[in-house]
């Protein structure tokens, strides 16, 4: 299951494919259990050359300042007849005419389920409004949850002092009384050599 992330990159993509004027683009959700590579396949053309080139820089430049995303890789963007760009969770292939419908990707997955910009846009709404729903829930629950038992102090328990002067205080109450010895020396050691 793609991410909402990888979702919006790919609405990105398709935006700007849109924006550089590409013709026929399709979107196609490829079945996992044929494709382990990838969960999508980004596909359109350009009328020529420098226009496929356009579209794929128009792409790159797009996912590069609103998401920080790089291409793993770009092929073909010399020749400019079929560039290809992978962003791992989907493929960009922009093609010209004449390759495309010389090697017909569309043809060639037939599991695939193909998606138009605006069904894209709906699942990134609807997972988006599913995450929010997930977290007020959590945050609601958590507000009922019951409030942590506070311990009332007994006799037995004691209780922290509030300063270091109250504990301080409280040390000296508390201190037991020292032996002679260490206040005057010479009584201890007449009471010792008394015995």
């Amino acid at each position: 299951m793609p991410s909402i992330e990888s979702n919006q990159l790919l609405a990105a993509a398709a935006a700007a494919c849109e924006d550089k004027k590409a013709e026929d683009i399709r979107i196609l959700a490829l079945d996992p259990t044929e494709s382990g590579l990838t969960d999508y396949f980004l596909i359109c053309n350009g009328t020529n050359e420098r226009q496929n080139v356009a579209i794929t820089d128009e792409i790159e430049i797009r996912l590069k300042r609103d998401f920080g995303t790089y291409p793993n890789s770009v092929e073909g963007r010399r020749n400019g007849e079929w560039i290809l760009m992978d962003y791992v969770d989907f493929i960009v292939h922009v093609f010209s005419a004449e390759k495309r419908a010389f090697y017909g990707l569309e043809r060639l997955r037939k599991t695939a389920t193909t998606l138009s910009i605006d069904d894209l846009n709906a699942e990134i709404k609807s997972a988006i409004a599913a995450t929010r729903s997930k977290s007020s829930a959590a945050k609601t629950i958590s507000a009922d949850a019951p409030a942590k038992k506070t311990t009332v102090p007994t006799a037995a328990t004691p209780v922290a002092p509030k300063s270091k002067k109250a504990a301080a205080k409280k040390m000296a109450v508390k201190a037991p009384v020292k032996s002679s010895a260490k206040k005057n020396p010479t009584k201890a050691a007449k009471k010792i050599s008394k015995k």
